[in-house]
Formats: structure tokens, C-alpha cells, sequence
């Protein structure tokens, strides 16, 4: 047996281990049981570890390392997404930092060469920080979303849909980031509340005056927009404007005439009741034009600069203005011509590209779609049909409102860094679509009758989605018929945020149920958001990010993950703090010296022979009966995903039961017992603290097997199976309860009335069951050892000068009258009392006051909520403790 030193040092131990398991191939699928996999939700290429990443491989790890201790042959499966637009952001602004020549004068080909030996050398920061935090993946089998294998399965999928019809070109709106000059999708557009402004411009009638009314008033917080306008929209049950429905109205500036329409869209309470329609460039407007046949007229360029064209007709002046320019000229026009009914200042919610900072264009362009409303209806079907469940359940009507009112989804990107469309032109724009260039040819020849001509490629890449969507059957090999695609598909489970569940979740949904004809996973396991300490969501702006990487530098990696897992409740978000992270240190810290506790017992960690029927003690009966109930619910649990409920087992068990309790009540076994108690006792010592860190080693894989493989010299943690005892002595865990619970309100007591720490009493039961008298006279040892009682009587009354408990409906009696001057505590008690009732009114004032609670920061209102408690709480104590003294 190793002797543990006296702290464990996390900055060491945990390098050292990792590496070690990660060397003897421990992460790589392992035995004949039955195969469970895991697909890592691809952390980007660019990315480095945040909270988020944290909460979500640490629960996955958990679940991978459960299921190994349970005899599974597992496979987690590691990958990187390509991330088309951050890592050509990243790629070109070293260029820029480094002089180098802007991406256009070096041409495609250079600058993906550059893409990819920025990859090679600056690629892998995460991989390295998920190993910090114990992540057993297997790095082995790593996968990049544009490697040859995967870039191949993107290349057939697209072929396949397009030869079915279900992938097209069309002109729609999308979200274009001028900045870069690409689509972008929802989820990288990032909404904001800003200070705005509300115009209203009056279009005058063409026919003069229809009805005493000459003009129509519109509102609009975007002015450049209106040199598009297609026509104005009113409801048709607005009755102000029933009259003028087929009217014309003519648009300033541009002097173009449009038609005023009846449709559902405006709302007649909101501002005036009519609208501009601007199809080309507002996505509500879009679908109002494609119902009325409006004209859909462009007004910017990829810059999102003006632009003047014969088909748009606006003036020369405004060509390649920049549009918020051309706002301000447009405001000006208008009201030069006396068209300005009135500007209001206003908050608008603005939407922003998440990584170039600058608005979103919403702009009418050519690009290619996906018919995701045809794939939708199989992915549907298979979470109705429970193939593929939801947890929580409640996230599955997410997932049915988002596919029900699906629509086509945008797959082309105008970027450099991706998979590049499989689509070739020829002369005359043919498209040809094929898995290479050579296979276009072969196309094009047969399609010109022989001829040879030359053909160009479709500049665009693919939406990242699109290659993840493939990611649960595309890292197992195909197209390939791989062994590892027989073995480990569909996967079980996905682990993943609420937030991408149509982007990423419905996708692989959609995908697997097309390629492969079965789900990609059983189970989708939607985590909680980490929120900071006050519950506050974490942002650069407020300055509260926590940065898990400073957590594990100064905890260490297994406090960390111990906290994520014990807050993870389903439904509910978690807060995080550096002192939630401290208190599970020193969790660690109190296993650590229990665990040398054990090794001045020459405790042994393993005994093949161990059979918990054979066990004499009753303490020892009840540990093993603890133990059992223990390892059960903790496999329920997380059976269940309830990995905050496992937390709590383990925990309360290894530190309460464990830790405080058991040991503690066996050290009069080693004071005063006979041989074969004490042995029995140091072998259910050891057999107890190995069921501990067989089953907490998934959630603190690190110190775990420190203390296992220092104290069990020749085997290892990895080899030991989950514990599955069913061993059970409810009479033997009834009689030690009764004495911990008898302990438990004796310790309470004397603290209330504050009894001095070495003074030992005397315990009086009163007109005690035999049940009860059997306790007492089994773990007297225990109970005077632990709660300082010296002798033990039984009468009908209380002495004089007694305080009295009740522990499972026995009264008991503490003489205390010669221990302690009444006066005194009293007196003690009665200051404190005060102070007490003093912080409790002031908080509670606070509270009662509207403008406090309405108008302070929600952490302020929430401490002081928390101090109402802690106060309430103190009194109830206080005040027992007087009424206890009183009663003498």
C-alpha cells in the first residue's frame, strides 16, 4: 500500500493521471458488452473551453464512464467543426495583424492553404482543455468536419438530394452580413434592444383625394428601405381605410406608383394601421409580397451600399451610398418635401451578425435550399412514436412547433472555407451536379453531345449544419459500411443546449432518417444554462463570465465538474460560483483524509471473499446496507439524467454516512472491540470506501484513483465493475439511525444552550420502549463517544435542572443545571435575540418597500431575501434555546 501524502495536489496528480489512462488506451472502446456511443456536439476549430462546454462534456463524460464501470463498450466520439465564418474571420485578421496581403490578391486556392495551416498550427486549443477537464474521449478516432471521409459523405448526401429534387437554387430573403457578404442563419444573428427612431412619412394619393383623405401615412424605423417599397398594406377590416383598398398611392423620391392592399399582417391598433411593403428587404414584408405578387425590388449591393439601377429606379444620387447615409438623405428629402408627419424616439430590437458586429441586411439573393418540409415529416414521426425521446419531455413540443412551420433552409454560404458546392457550369450556366469535377465532365460531354467543354464550379460552400447534420453516422465512416457504423449507430445519446435544437438537432433528424432510415440517437438530453452566482445570464458586458479554466488552475478539475453535475437539474438553469466550486474541494479534501484514515487502519480496499451476509456488527451491517441503497440510487439516476439527484447520493453518502458517521462510530470498535470485530470492521472499511470511489469515480475521475491505486497497489480503478450489491438489513440500519438521529438532537441541544464542549452529562431516557433501551444499551459506546455522555439512566420524570429531546418518540433528559449558569445564557440569549430581530426588521423593510424591490439589481433584492431567511432561521433557534433554559 502506497502511503497518500497528506494534501493531493490537483496540478500535479491530474496531468499525470490523464495521461497516464489516455497512453494505456482506456478511452478507446473496451470489451465484449453491449456497444453504447456518444457524439461530441462538435466544439468549433476556433473555439477554447467556456462554461457551457464544461456543464455539457462533463455530463457526457459521467454518462460514458458509468456506463464503462457497467460493463458497455463504449465509444465517445470526438470531432471539430470546420466553422466556415469564424475561422475565416480568425484567418483573415492575422493577415491583416501580419501586413500580409488581403485574402482576394492571394486568390481561393492560397488562402485555404492558409486556412489549413492555421489549423494545424492553432487549431487544437480545446482538444487539449477538454483533456484538462477529464473528458475519456477517444482521441484516437478524432474527426474534422471537412476530413476526406466526412467531406466525401457531405459530397454524397447533397448529389443524392439533388438528383430527388429536395435541394434547389431559389431567390428568398435571407440574413446577410455585409461585412463579410454571406448568409448567415438565425443563429448567428444576435437580437438587441436599441435607441432608435419611429419616421412617419405621408405617400400622397395619385388620385388626389379619395374620401376627404389625400395621403396614407406610414411608420417605418428604417427610411432607406422605402425606395423598395412594392405597395401599402392595411387590413381588410380596417374601416379607415376600407375605400382605399386598390388605390394607388406614389412613393416619394423614386416617383413610383403602388398599389394600397388588404391584407392580415398590419395590425389596425399598431401606429396608423397601414404598412410598407418591402419585399425584397424585410422578412414579413417577403411573405406578404410572394401572397399579393408584389414586385421584389433590390436596393443594395453585397456591401449593403445603395444601389441605382434601372430595375429600382432610384435616383443617381444614392447610388453606393452607404444605407445609413442614405437613411439620413432620405429623411431629409421627405421632409423637404413636406412629407414628414413625425419622428419618435423609440427602442427597437436590431439584429446584429454575433461575429462581425454589424447590422443584418435581410436581402433578397440567389441561394441554395434544402426541402426541409419533406424530411421534416419522418423526423417528426420518430419522436412521436418515442424511437427518439426528449429530456425533458417539454423540449420535444420545441422540436414539433419548429419542424411543423418549417421552411426551406438556406445550406449556401459566400465564404472561402468550407465544403465547396459539388455543382459545375458549363458555358450556357447548365448546372451539373456530381461528387467531382471528373464525374461533371462525364456529365457535361453527354450533355453537349460529346463535346468537351470547360466548366466552373459554384463559388459557394456549404452552411456548416450541413456537414454537422451528418455528424452522428459520418464519424462512424460513411459511406462506408464500417464495422464501428454496425456497432455504434444509432447512438445514445445526445447531449446538447435548447438553443440549437432546430439547427443541429432536427437536422441530424431529418439527415438520419433520410440516409440511414433510423434515428441518430435514443435519447436528446437538453441541459440548463449556467448562469453566474446571482443567476444573472453571464455576458462580456455585465463582466461576470466564469472562466472554467481558472476554476480547475485553482480547485482542480474534479471540484469543478462535481459542482456542474450537482446543480444539473432538469428543467432548471444552474448557478455558478467560485464558492459552490470551493465547497466540492473540500468534498475532495474529506475523502482524501478519510481515505488516510483508512490507511492508518491498514483498512484493505480489496477483499474478493467480501460477503456482507456473513457481517456480525451492526454498524458494519448498516454501512453495507447504505452502501447498497447508495449505488442503486445513483445508477437510477443517471439511468434517469438526473445527474444533480446522483450528485446528491453520492455526496450525502461518502461524506454524511461515510465520513462523518461510520467512521466515527467505529472508532470504539477499534478502543475497546474484540479482534474479529476490529478486522471485520477494517474489511467493511475498505469495501465501503472502494464502493465509493468505484461510483464517484465518474463525476471525480481524478482523485479517485489516486486514492484507489495508492491503496490498492496491483489493481486498477478501470477494472472495477459498478457496484450492483443488493445486500439489505433494514433492522441493522433502523438501530444505528436511531443512534446517529439520538446523537444528532443531543449535539443540537448543548450547542442551544451552550453547554461547555468537554463537559460530559449524563442521558436520561424516559418511560423508554424496549426498543429504545435496546439502542441504548447497543451503542452506548457510540453515543457517549460522540454526543459526551457519561452514563446513561432510566426513570419516569425528568431530573430537576434537565432540558428534555425527543429522538423517534423517546423522551430523553439532559442535566445541565450544574454545567452552565443559567443567568448568564440567558442573558446570552436574549442579546442575541435582539440583535437578531434588529437585522431581520431592517431586511425585511428593505423588502417591503416597492421601489427597493422594483428598482435595485435582482442580486441585491435576492440577498436580501436570502438574509430575511438566514435571520427567520437564527430566531427560531435562539428562541427554542431560551424556551429549553426557561423550562429549567
Amino acid at each position: 500500500m502506497k502511503e497518500l501524502p497528506k494534501n493531493f495536489d490537483h496540478a500535479e496528480a491530474e496531468p499525470r493521471i490523464y495521461a497516464a489512462q489516455e497512453e494505456a488506451g482506456l478511452f478507446k472502446p473496451q470489451g465484449e458488452g453491449d456497444p453504447y456511443s456518444i457524439v461530441i456536439p462538435p466544439p468549433n476549430v476556433t473555439g477554447s473551453l467556456h462554461v457551457g462546454h464544461a456543464l455539457n462534456n462533463t455530463l457526457q463524460d459521467i454518462l460514458c464512464r458509468y456506463q464503462r464501470r457497467k460493463g458497455r463498450k463504449v465509444l465517445w466520439q470526438y470531432g471539430v467543426d470546420h466553422a466556415g465564418i469564424a475561422t475565416q474571420m480568425v484567418v483573415e485578421r492575422q493577415m491583416a495583424e501580419r501586413q500580409e496581403p488581403h485574402r482576394r490578391d492571394i486568390g481561393r486556392d492560397a488562402f485555404v492553404q492558409k486556412v489549413w495551416d492555421w489549423k494545424a498550427e492553432s487549431g487544437g486549443m480545446i482538444k487539449n482543455q477538454l483533456k484538462r477537464l477529464g473528458a475519456s474521449l477517444d482521441w484516437s478516432r478524432e474527426r474534422f468536419t471537412m476530413d476526406e471521409g466526412l467531406s466525401a459523405a457531405v459530397r454524397k448526401v447533397f448529389v443524392q438530394l439533388y438528383g430527388e429534387g429536395l435541394i434547389y437554387r431559389d431567390k428568398r430573403l435571407v440574413n446577410w452580413d455585409p461585412k463579410f457578404q454571406t448568409a448567415i442563419s438565425d443563429l448567428e444573428v444576435e437580437n438587441n434592444e436599441v435607441n432608435g427612431k419611429m419616421w412617419h412619412f405621408a405617400y400622397p394619393l395619385v388620385d388626389g383625394e379619395v374620401d376627404g383623405i389625400k395621403e396614407i401615412v406610414i411608420a417605418t424605423t428604417r427610411p432607406e428601405t422605402m425606395l423598395g417599397d412594392g405597395a401599402v398594406a392595411v387590413h381588410p377590416d380596417d374601416e379607415r381605410y376600407t375605400n382605399l383598398i386598390g388605390k394607388k398611392v406614389r412613393l416619394p423620391i423614386v416617383d413610383r406608383e403602388i398599389s394600397i392592399i388588404a391584407d392580415e399582417y398590419p395590425d389596425p391598433e399598431l401606429g396608423t394601421g397601414a404598412v410598407k411593403i418591402t419585399g425584397a428587404h424585410d422578412f414579413n414584408d417577403f411573405e406578404v409580397a410572394k401572397r399579393h405578387d408584389i414586385p421584389l425590388i433590390v436596393l443594395m449591393d453585397e456591401e449593403a451600399r445603395m444601389m441605382s439601377t434601372e430595375e429600382n429606379n432610384v435616383p443617381e444620387r444614392f447610388h453606393e451610398m452607404d444605407r445609413f447615409e442614405a437613411r439620413k438623405l432620405v429623411v431629409q428629402e421627405i421632409e423637404a418635401m413636406g412629407l414628414l408627419r413625425g419622428i419618435e424616439d423609440k427602442l427597437i430590437m436590431q439584429p446584429f451578425g454575433d461575429r462581425s458586429g454589424v447590422v443584418i441586411e435581410p436581402m433578397l439573393t440567389d441561394q441554395w435550399y434544402v426541402d426541409a418540409k419533406t424530411l421534416a415529416v419522418p423526423a417528426v414521426e420518430a419522436v412521436r412514436s418515442g424511437k427518439t425521446k426528449f429530456v425533458p419531455e417539454n423540449w420535444s413540443k420545441t422540436y414539433y412547433n419548429w419542424m411543423d412551420n418549417i421552411e426551406p433552409w438556406c445550406i449556401s454560404r459566400q465564404l472561402w472555407w468550407g465544403h465547396r458546392i459539388p455543382v459545375w457550369y458549363g458555358p450556357d450556366g447548365t448546372p451539373f451536379c456530381a461528387e467531382d469535377e471528373a464525374s461533371a465532365h462525364r456529365l457535361a460531354t453527354e450533355h453537349y453531345g460529346g463535346e468537351a467543354v470547360e466548366l466552373a464550379q459554384d463559388s459557394d460552400v456549404l452552411d456548416t449544419w450541413f456537414s454537422s447534420a451528418l455528424w452522428p453516422f459520418s464519424t462512424l465512416g460513411w459511406p462506408e459500411e464500417t464495422d464501428e457504423l454496425k456497432a455504434f449507430y444509432p447512438t445514445a445519446v445526445l447531449s446538447t443546449a435548447f438553443d440549437i435544437i432546430f439547427f443541429w438537432v432536427a437536422r441530424m433528424m431529418m439527415m438520419a432518417m433520410h440516409f440511414q432510415k433510423e434515428v441518430p440517437f435514443e435519447t436528446v438530453y437538453i441541459h440548463a444554462i449556467v448562469r453566474d452566482e446571482n443567476g444573472q445570464k453571464m455576458s462580456k458586458s455585465k463582466g461576470n463570465v466564469v472562466d472554467p479554466l481558472e476554476y480547475m488552475d485553482e480547485f482542480g478539475a474534479d471540484p469543478l465538474r462535481f459542482t456542474l453535475a450537482a446543480q444539473a437539474t432538469q428543467g432548471r438553469d444552474l448557478s455558478l460560483s467560485k464558492q459552490r466550486v470551493e465547497g466540492y474541494r473540500n468534498f475532495r479534501t474529506k475523502l482524501w483524509n478519510a481515505s488516510r484514515f483508512l490507511q492508518m487502519k491498514e483498512a484493505p480496499i480489496t477483499d474478493e471473499a467480501f460477503d456482507p451476509e456473513a457481517l456480525k456488527l451492526p454498524l458494519n451491517r448498516w454501512i453495507a446496507h447504505e452502501a447498497s441503497a447508495m449505488t442503486a440510487s445513483v445508477a437510477k439516476a443517471l439511468d434517469g439524467f438526473r445527474f444533480d439527484e446522483a450528485a446528491s447520493a453520492i455526496y450525502q453518502f461518502a461524506w454524511g454516512t461515510f465520513c462523518d458517521w461510520y467512521l466515527e462510530l467505529s472508532k470504539p470498535v477499534f478502543d475497546g472491540g474484540s479482534a474479529e470485530e476490529q478486522a471485520e470492521t477494517r474489511l467493511v472499511m475498505g469495501q465501503t470506501l472502494r464502493t465509493i470511489l468505484v461510483t464517484l469515480e465518474p463525476f471525480m475521475p481524478f482523485v479517485t484513483r489516486e486514492i484507489y491505486e495508492a491503496m490498492a497497489e496491483g489493481s486498477s480503478l478501470e477494472e472495477q465493475s459498478w457496484p450492483t450489491s443488493d445486500f439489505s438489513d433494514e433492522k441493522a440500519a433502523a438501530e444505528v439511525q436511531a443512534a446517529v438521529d439520538l446523537i444528532s438532537e443531543i449535539r443540537s441541544a448543548r450547542t442551544e444552550v451552550n453547554v461547555p464542549v468537554g463537559a460530559k452529562l449524563t442521558l436520561v431516557a424516559l418511560d423508554a420502549p424496549e426498543e429504545a433501551k435496546t439502542i441504548l444499551a447497543n451503542q452506548s459506546g457510540a453515543i457517549g463517544r460522540l454526543a459526551r455522555i457519561e452514563t446513561f439512566e432510566h426513570a419516569s420524570e425528568a431530573p430537576k435542572g434537565s432540558i428534555q429531546i425527543v429522538s423517534r418518540g423517546t423522551t430523553y433528559a439532559l442535566p445541565v443545571a450544574d454545567v452552565i449558569d443559567l443567568g448568564a445564557e440567558v442573558a446570552r440569549l436574549d442579546k442575541a435575540i435582539g440583535k437578531t430581530e434588529g437585522e431581520l426588521k431592517k431586511a425585511n423593510g428593505k423588502l417591503s418597500n416597492e421601489r427597493f424591490v422594483q428598482n435595485a439589481p435582482a442580486e441585491v433584492v435576492a440577498e436580501e431575501r436570502s438574509r430575511v431567511e438566514k435571520f427567520s432561521e437564527e430566531l427560531e433557534q435562539l428562541n427554542t434555546a431560551k424556551a429549553r433554559l426557561e423550562a429549567l
